[in-house]
């Protein structure tokens, strides 16, 4: 069964009566296609005005949406031979990060991201894409292996933060995601950041540092949760919504704030509804990103990635 989010019940209602009436499509002397043609276009005329009007919370509820193309399903779409690498040669191995080499658009490159798992078992196996130290660590071993072989970085990014375990801190949790930023802020090579989901907290930016940050058009972006925020302003979690409206973390607010640099459309009804043309259509933005980066010489990469980072926030101090 498909899942339905809160503001979705009309269209679940509609699709579950377009369900009841295929099921009769094999009595007898029944002609039913006209009424679930009509059905299917009040479906489409609800998924049109719902998404059309979404509030931020609700964006934050589409970009968790459980059905939503993860990054093995990216890796499958868009990469060639893709290798996976693991290990932090220091620790072990943080199945919250998947990396390796291969193939965009005939170019070889370096993958990496968060993938919080695709059913019950494999999202705790994964931390739900809260990575520990070890797997930002492994992050900045792919990307000076891109750097050393003047491979391009891809990194999608989708996580609700880094893990804030004990055992994480121990190991030193914000000293491994401060040398990953210091990484991403020192290659020579192209770096493409893409947010296909949620990105949370210095757990998305820790791998986000890059000559392009990209955004798919429901994904979410911010300093930390929405229910976060809710308990330290408002002491109550239930003022989520309110905490998502103040924290900007929409596409159009980042766009509009100049914190990313394009968003990428998705299919009607979010890329959980058509994933094969959300991976498409990301794969043909990093596409379009890595032609448009090639020429351009190694020390300007790394001076514009610093100056466009180290200049966030600037403007509103003035």
């Amino acid at each position: 069964m498909p899942h339905y989010l809160d503001f979705e019940k009309p269209i679940a209602e509609l699709e579950g009566k377009i369900a009841e009436l295929r099921h009769l499509t094999g009595a007898p002397g029944l002609n039913i296609a006209d009424e679930v043609g009509k059905l299917q276009a009040k479906v489409e005329k609800q998924i049109r005005q719902a998404y059309g009007k979404l509030t931020p919370w609700q964006k934050v509820q589409v970009a968790r949406h459980p059905e939503r193309p993860h990054f093995g399903d990216y890796v499958r779409g868009i990469v060639e031979e893709f290798t996976p690498l693991a290990g932090d040669r220091l620790f072990g191995e943080d199945p919250a990060i998947i990396g390796g080499l291969g193939r965009i658009d005939g170019r070889s490159c370096v993958i990496l991201g968060h993938d919080k798992g695709a059913d019950t078992e494999d999202r705790v196996r994964r931390n739900f894409g809260m990575a520990k130290p070890e797997g930002y660590r492994k992050a900045q071993r792919l990307m000076r292996l891109g750097e050393r072989f003047r491979l391009p970085v891809v990194a999608l990014i989708d996580t609700p933060g880094a893990y804030p375990g004990v055992d994480a801190e121990a190991r030193g949790q914000a000293e491994a995601i401060a040398r990953c930023l210091e990484t991403g802020l020192s290659l020579r090579v192209p770096v493409i950041a893409v947010v296909i989901g949620e990105g949370g907290s210095g757990g998305a930016i820790a791998i986000g540092v890059a000559n392009r940050v990209l955004m798919l058009e429901h994904a979410v972006y911010s300093v930390m949760s929405p229910e976060g925020c809710a308990a330290i302003l408002w002491r109550s979690a239930d003022q989520a919504p309110a905490a998502a409206e103040a924290l900007k973390l929409t596409a159009p607010d980042l766009r509009r704030l100049a914190l990313i640099d394009a968003i990428i459309a998705e299919p009607l009804g979010g890329a959980h509804r058509d994933p094969g043309r959300a991976v498409g259509s990301v794969g043909e933005a990093v596409t379009r990103a890595l032609r448009e980066l090639a020429a351009v010489e190694p020390d300007k990469l790394r001076a514009d990635r610093r100056e466009k980072f180290l200049e966030m926030g600037r403007q509103g101090l003035a």
